[in-house]
């Protein structure tokens, strides 16, 4: 990518994550449909819906008469998961083009309408005609850097689905729940199926191979992409984040602390871990370097993660693209931490 967009991500990094949060009433989302009648359709799918300036989930059914033809994916992720069922061809236009990309889909990915390299509004989504809304929760809002409210868009015509694993409550088991909802939705089951059946058995693979590491270790998550910065990022809404990184033994130490973290408290709580994201795809920080500076630092000198060499860098959409990808960022931090266990 030729443009930098790391610093427009920090910037909108807390407000849309915090847009993310806010349980759904009723825990995860379970598709449901009317008598079934030959066609397939119509399909009722239960998904959900936040209030304009809201914090709270609410369940929301979406009323499917057809497969929709034209979609707007609001993430790199998002589009990249359509492709993967084999909807390149619906796929109206894409917003958010920044993260590792999933080599599997990278050549059809390229051929799409990208519409920014940045989060998109609601005019630059409605200008691609769609009839289907499609990705992050956070990104549903009628700001400047949102597709719309859920509300908004329905009441224009347009359908909408929000990733569960974007919503507060959301894990990498809902990924599996989306996948299967897409697949009802565009009648795709089969392809459903076996991407689901794919990534099962990679996310076994890796619990296989860490089986012999029977301690959880503890890890903080710093925001930065100024070497000179020392932020840290509690993520204690972010329940996608933090079971992600349980696949490899990882356990969020603030991850119950609601308010902010000073650099004093991520000095005493002494994680073993520090992860920070990677930049790199986005023409950021170089992540080596960012590691150095904290390395470096004095002030964090006594801490086990800056003594031990053991800071990791994970690509953004890994963490917070909310999508099924995750597992790349998983897989390549297992590696990296324990490679013998992977030779």
């Amino acid at each position: 990518m030729k443009k930098k967009v790391s610093l427009g991500i920090a910037l909108t990094f807390m407000l849309t994550l915090t847009a993310c949060g806010g349980a759904a009433n009723s825990g995860s989302a379970e598709s449901q449909t009317h008598a079934q009648t030959p066609s397939h359709y119509p399909l009722t799918i239960q998904n959900y819906t936040k209030a304009e300036g809201g914090t709270t989930w609410e369940k929301k059914d979406q009323v499917f008469d057809k497969a929709p033809e034209r979609i707007m994916a609001n993430t790199r992720p998002a589009a990249e998961l359509l492709l993967h069922l084999g909807l390149a061809d619906k796929i109206a236009g894409v917003g958010a083009n920044f993260g590792a990309p999933d080599k599997a889909v990278e050549a059809e990915y390229a051929k799409l309408n990208i519409l920014s390299d940045e989060y998109v509004g609601k005019e630059v989504t409605l200008g691609t005609n769609p009839d289907l809304v499609f990705g992050r929760g956070g990104l549903f809002d009628n700001a400047d850097w949102g597709v719309g409210t859920v509300d908004t868009l329905n009441d224009m015509g347009i359908k909408t689905y929000v990733l569960e694993s974007s919503v507060t409550g959301g894990t990498y088991d809902s990924i599996y729940r989306d996948i299967e909802n897409l697949g009802e939705i565009f009648s795709v089951q089969d392809k459903a199926e076996l991407f689901i059946k794919e990534l099962k058995e990679r996310q076994e693979a890796i619990t296989s191979k860490l089986a012999g590491i029977t301690e959880e270790k503890t890890f903080a998550y710093l925001h930065i992409s100024d070497p000179k910065e020392v932020n840290v990022y509690a993520a204690h809404d972010e329940t996608f984040f933090n079971d992600a990184f349980k696949m490899v033994k990882l356990d969020n130490i603030f991850k119950d602390e609601t308010g902010e973290v000073s650099v004093e408290t991520l000095i005493g709580a002494d994680p073993d871990v520090l992860i920070i994201p990677n930049w790199d795809t986005y023409d950021g920080s170089n992540a080596n370097k960012l590691k150095e500076a904290l390395y470096a630092n004095p002030k964090l000198s006594s801490m086990k993660a800056i003594k031990n060499k053991q800071i990791y860098a994970v690509d953004y959409n890994y963490m917070f693209g909310y999508g099924y990808n995750t597992i790349d960022g998983m897989e390549m931090l297992a590696q990296e931490m324990y490679p013998d266990l992977f030779k």
